[in-house]
């Protein structure tokens, strides 16, 4: 089994990788993470947020019949 390790901008939730390409992340734009600890979610959002001196907001949304949480860069 082929490990990978997280890059400091990934997110995990779950504890499954997700990659989010941070530099397409432009004001008015928003992203889906499926998961279930959703806190979780938004607390590593928030972290890569606040590095780059982004304003998110978020919402637990069900989408596709999955749950979790979209988040889109306000400033």
């Amino acid at each position: 089994m082929k490990r990978t390790i997280l890059e400091a901008e990934d997110l995990a939730p779950d504890g499954v990788r997700i990659i989010v390409d941070w530099d397409k992340f432009t004001v008015g734009t928003s992203f889906f993470v499926p998961c279930v600890d959703v806190l979780e979610a938004k607390k590593q959002v928030k972290k890569v947020a606040e590095g780059r001196g982004w304003k998110i907001d978020s919402r637990l949304r069900i989408e596709d019949e999955c749950f979790g949480v979209r988040f889109w860069r306000v400033l």
